[in-house]
């Protein structure tokens, strides 16, 4: 009987293990890319573990250490801001989709000015960052802001230290606006900057332009409002000084045609529309289109994407993300059943 005992003993101890273990591995996906989007990203991981009990391990290093590690399969999915061109997709192996719309912002620390009140062109702006304007009360400045008192202090740059989807945005909308800036610095992930001094991901330019009197940078709206930082007003290219907030990232994606853009990569800098806020762009997705084995990881990131745009709505509006509509998610999710597979060949959505 003893013996008998013992047996069912370990059976039932066994049985509870293996119930245990199951509870406690759910799904873990890693994601790693962009800061643009971290914020959100966050709060839908926080908020789908809760809805599922599945977990999203996503770390912000930047668009382009999102883009190695994904090309070295070191994570389930990589993130950039910047598109990934159709033939270096191609040569990886790879496939992208846009996730949320969000908006770059130029951001200042100056005394005595208010959040909006400070106006800015593109050609100005490009020319702080050209190194060609560097004193906050340049005729060039107070000609876009009058009655606003500007101080006679220094302009400090901020920049982007890391490989950065951000810069790609904000360097493209530069180059669109600058004809002097495109053809001395350019558009690019990363650049070289003459002047200023760099910060590593969205909460590092974030933290410098906090620290430095007299400091500019750019950031993803999201940072703006976390950190409470003080951000401009741009002229968009009908003319109109807009500021930043989804609505105006809104208005900016509403002419972008997402089904004959090749890998979804519609450029929405400088955009057109008299609401439009001028550096908006869409953060893109990347994942391998063979997944290994059964395709069980993809599957998983494609279930949280899919639960990210049927749920996830009111929580990047209230980030003052966009959510993309309907009818890009169908397009979307219609790409998933094309280009993923498992080592089989067989369709993982």
């Amino acid at each position: 009987m003893g013996f008998n005992h013992l047996i069912k003993s370990v059976a039932i101890a066994v049985a509870g293990a293996f119930a245990f273990s199951g509870a406690v591995h759910a799904a873990e996906i890693t994601g790693a890319g962009a800061s643009f989007p971290y914020p959100v990203y966050a709060k839908w991981a926080e908020q789908y573990k809760a809805a599922t009990g599945n977990s999203l391990n996503y770390q912000s290093i930047g668009s382009g250490g999102g883009i190695k590690q994904i090309k070295a399969k070191t994570v389930d999915f990589g993130a950039s801001d910047a598109p990934l061109p159709q033939t270096e997709l191609a040569q990886a192996g790879l496939t992208q989709f846009p996730a949320v719309v969000g908006g770059v912002v130029p951001v200042v620390n100056l005394d005595g000015v208010t959040p909006g009140q400070i106006k800015l062109s593109g050609q100005v702006l490009g020319d702080i960052y050209a190194g060609k304007i560097t004193k906050w009360n340049a005729p060039e400045i107070t000609a876009l802001n009058p009655g606003v008192k500007l101080p006679a202090e220094d302009i400090t740059v901020v920049y982007r230290s890391d490989a950065s989807g951000t810069s790609y945005v904000f360097t493209s909308y530069l180059s669109k606006a600058n004809a002097d800036f495109k053809s001395k610095i350019g558009a690019g992930t990363a650049v070289k900057w003459p002047t200023g001094v760099g910060g590593k991901g969205n909460e590092g330019v974030a933290a410098n332009v906090q620290k430095v009197k007299g400091a500019i940078g750019y950031v993803e709206y999201a940072y703006v409002k976390k950190n409470k930082l003080n951000y401009t007003q741009l002229k968009n290219k009908d003319g109109h000084f807009v500021s930043p907030d989804d609505t105006s990232f809104k208005a900016a994606t509403a002419h972008g045609d997402w089904a004959k853009t090749p890998g979804f990569a519609v450029d929405f800098t400088d955009a057109a529309g008299k609401d439009s806020w001028p550096i908006s762009s869409a953060t893109f997705i990347l994942l391998h289109k063979q997944q290994d084995g059964d395709g069980a990881k993809g599957k998983e990131v494609l279930k949280f994407f899919d639960w990210a745009y049927k749920n996830g709505g009111k929580t990047a509006s209230e980030l003052d993300y966009v959510p993309l509509p309907e009818s890009v998610t169908k397009l979307v999710e219609e790409s998933w059943k094309s280009n993923l597979k498992d080592s089989s060949g067989k369709a993982i959505w």
